[in-house]
């Protein structure tokens, strides 16, 4: 039981860390691409920080899931097995298109999503 609100609520902390981290880097992370549009250079921006918005989202929702109903609840662990699949579609997407870039957080950001899906998976089953 106590293994259970480790992996989600350390999964938890981890994803919505990584999710603020994205409005801290999202200025260097536009520059990165040099000499663009202005246009693209907000569309970057709205992306880069509407991905921080959705991991500190999915933090922040098995967190309060966990706090006010409990691991063993069926709405939890759907709640836990949802945000994890979401979070494996993220990896997925961020390594087919972006991990292959040379902005570094960019390529650790798959390993990170599927480390706390993996996590969110665990405290749901065990």
């Amino acid at each position: 039981m106590v293994l259970r609100y480790v992996f989600l609520v350390i999964g938890s902390l981890i994803i919505t860390v990584w999710g603020i981290a994205h409005f801290f880097g999202t200025k260097s992370v536009v520059n990165g691409f040099g000499s663009i549009s202005l246009e693209n250079k907000q569309i970057l921006t709205m992306e880069w920080i509407a991905e921080g918005i959705t991991l500190c989202f999915i933090g922040v929702l098995v967190l309060l899931v966990t706090w006010f109903a409990g691991p063993q609840n069926l709405v939890s662990v759907l709640v836990y097995q949802a945000t994890a699949w979401m979070l494996v579609m993220m990896a997925a997407l961020t390594f087919v298109t972006g991990a292959k870039t040379t902005i570094t957080p960019i390529k650790v950001c798959p390993l990170v999503k599927s480390i706390v899906a993996i996590s969110f998976f665990l405290g749901s089953a065990l």
